[in-house]
Formats: structure tokens, sequence, C-alpha cells
């Protein structure tokens, strides 16, 4: 009723029936009217947004793309809820669910989410509102069943132990079902020290995927040669001598051996979180940006590929935790759906609240050092405590 009057038009209700339990749905039909068509748009944009669709609901529009990487004019752009498509008298899911996306048909007749820059001439895509349907992603609908998790929000004043206990039954169960964690790891996990328990986590078949930069594997590899991470000893809080020089090495020697795999395999790379995903088999992904040193081989430094290699990591991901990573982070969260557990890790509360802002309102925080919750969780989940 708010959205309505916050777009310039009015409303009458026409039915109202509410639930007596918790769990009962409750329906509501209202007529809207609005001064002009514009104004009924961006009412009917909201609207849905909320979960109302229209009562009498047509099929979805199509119209065919005449240049490569551009959609119609008014093509429907998506969020990250759930959605469905009206096709020929019946609701369709939309695959590969994520926001800021043209719904397409690649070929085989199901509406797909497709990035604007992937379009090529003579893919039909919706345009417009009819046919559309999304699913609301409130707290009422996280309570039951899978989302009834964290409902506390961001807060510092929560005990880690009782959030940690809370995401490692949400990770054993989203395992269970087949689906995958993913977890997306700054390079505060290397200098804060816990690289040796996330390599643990990994070698122990807890994660199925690490998304990242190019620091997080620099300086794991740093640690692995050197002792340091960023040149100060993590044994001793010191910095070395000639410290600065350090993870330039580290990734000269990784140059020098072709790849990371290749590291590990010529026995180059003998600890740290990289060799863990090698050795165990996951597969990891680091997006390159303007200010990498180097960089790694491994590195992707073409954004666009870098983009896909995250999404393609992605696709079957029940759980994703961001571990002390704003940027890589926020990116990740604007390619998964709302229905995908998504907690975030970060000792500053500004940091953890920003992904909600952006658009992923699923995310739930822990505000602490993303040391101490890796270690918790790793407690949590059975994982022995890396050799010192």
């Amino acid at each position: 009723m708010e959205a309505v009057h916050a777009g310039g038009a009015s409303y009458e209700i026409s039915r109202l029936e509410i639930g007596r339990r918790r769990a009962d749905d409750s329906d509501v039909e209202l007529e809207v009217t609005a001064p002009d068509r514009e104004a009924l748009d961006r009412v009917r944009a909201d609207l849905m947004s909320l979960g109302l669709s229209e009562v009498e609901t047509a099929d979805a529009v199509w119209e065919i793309v005449e240049m490569d990487g551009t959609a119609p004019e008014g093509f429907y752009s998506t969020t990250n809820l759930v959605t469905h498509a009206r096709i020929d008298g019946r609701w369709v899911e939309v695959e590969r669910q994520r926001m800021d996306a043209v719904i397409a048909d690649t070929g085989d007749g199901v509406p797909t989410c497709i990035k604007l820059r992937d379009l090529r001439v003579g893919t039909r895509c919706i345009v417009g509102f009819a046919g559309i349907r999304v699913t609301p992603h409130t707290t009422r609908k996280r309570q039951q069943g899978k989302f009834a998790f964290m409902q506390g929000g961001v807060s510092s004043e929560r005990r880690l132990a009782a959030q940690v206990e809370e995401v490692a039954d949400a990770w054993r169960r989203v395992r269970a079902e087949g689906r995958k964690v993913v977890l997306v790891a700054g390079p505060v996990v290397v200098h804060v020290g816990a690289a040796p328990t996330l390599a643990a986590i990994v070698e122990a078949g807890h994660v199925d995927g690490i998304l990242s930069g190019n620091a997080l594997a620099v300086h794991d590899i740093e640690v692995a040669l050197y002792g340091t991470s960023l040149g100060v000893e993590l044994a001793t809080g010191r910095p070395a001598v000639h410290g600065h020089m350090h993870h330039m090495r580290a990734i000269n020697a990784i140059r020098r051996s072709g790849s990371i795999p290749a590291a590990v395999a010529d026995g180059t790379l003998k600890s740290g979180v990289m060799r863990a995903c090698v050795k165990a088999g996951v597969p990891y992904c680091l997006a390159g940006s303007i200010r990498d040193d180097g960089p790694l081989p491994d590195t992707e430094m073409e954004l666009i590929a870098a983009q896909a290699g995250y999404a393609e990591i992605l696709q079957g991901a029940g759980m994703v935790i961001i571990l002390s990573s704003m940027l890589h982070g926020i990116g990740t969260g604007n390619m998964i759906a709302a229905d995908v557990l998504t907690v975030c890790v970060d000792i500053h509360p500004a940091v953890v609240s920003k992904l909600s802002d952006r658009g992923s309102a699923q995310s739930q925080g822990i505000v602490t050092d993303v040391g101490a919750f890796l270690h918790a969780v790793a407690a949590e989940l059975g994982v022995p405590p890396p050799a010192s």
C-alpha cells in the first residue's frame, strides 16, 4: 500500500484474506489507479518486487534481439528473486536466476537469465512486465525450513559460538542436499594467520569452490615460501629483512613453475590454501584488478572471463560464505539468487551491511575477526586443528 502511494497512485482493496496462523498465507487484491502510464508502470514494478502479480495475467511478451549485446527497448531486467514467466498459459521458473540480467530463450524454450553482453542477434528475450511473477524473499519465508537461521541480522553483540553453530548446521545441510558451499576469501584470511585453518577445511572436503583475487593467492604462497605475509613474519609479527620483496618473489616462483598446480606438482608449493585446493580438486577462480602485482599466471585479468569463471563455480551453490572480501563479495552477491544462503564475515560492520545495501538482501552478517570465525567453524565441522 505504501508502494502504491509512493508511486503517486491510489488503490482500492477488492479482497483481503488474513492467514490465521504464522505459516498461513495472506492474500490481498488491489485495484490500482495511476495518473498516467509511466506512473502505473513504476508502481507495477514495485508491486511485482513485493510478490504481487496481475489478476488478469497474459503470457510473457518476446521480442527478437537485433544487435549483439543489446536488448530490445523495454526489456525486463531481473532481480535476484525467484522469477517465473508465463509461457503458453503455464508458469515456468526462470533458470540461472540473478540480478541485472535479461530473460532470454537460449534455444530450448526455457527462460534463462543472460547478461546483456551475451545476447546475440536472433535470440528471443522478454519485454515488459506481462507474464512475469516474482516470489518475494521475506523474513517470514526465511523462518520456514531451510531459511530458519541467523535471524538476528548484523550484530557484534551476538555470541560468536551461537552464530557459528548455525552456520555449520546450514553448511552441512546444504551439502547433504547435494548443493555446493562456495567461499569468497580475501587476503585478510592470510594476514591474520588463518590460512592453515582454511586449508584444513578445504582438505577435509567441506568446500566446493573458492572465489578470490590475486592477493589471497599471492600472500598465501608468500607464507608458504617465506613465512611472511606482506613482508611481516606471521610467527613473530615483526617485519622481515627485505620482506617487502617476498610477495614479488612468491609471484616469480609460481611464474617459473608455470602455474599454481604446476608448482604443487614440482614441489615448489608445499603448504597453504592454494595447495589444498589443488590437492583436493576444489575449483578456484582468481579475478584480477588494476592494482595486482605480477600477477600470478593463474589470475584471470580479463574481466568478463573472470566473471564467467565465478559464475561457473557458483552454479548449484546453496550457500556462499564471504570472508573479509568486500569487492569480490559484492560481485559474487550480484551473481546469485536470493534463495542462496549468504553469510558475510568481517570485522567492520559497515562492510557486512554494505552487501545487503547493494541488493543482496538475503545476506546475514557476522561482525568478528575472520580468523576467529574460521577456527570456530572448523571445530564445529569436526576439522582437526592444523599442525603448528
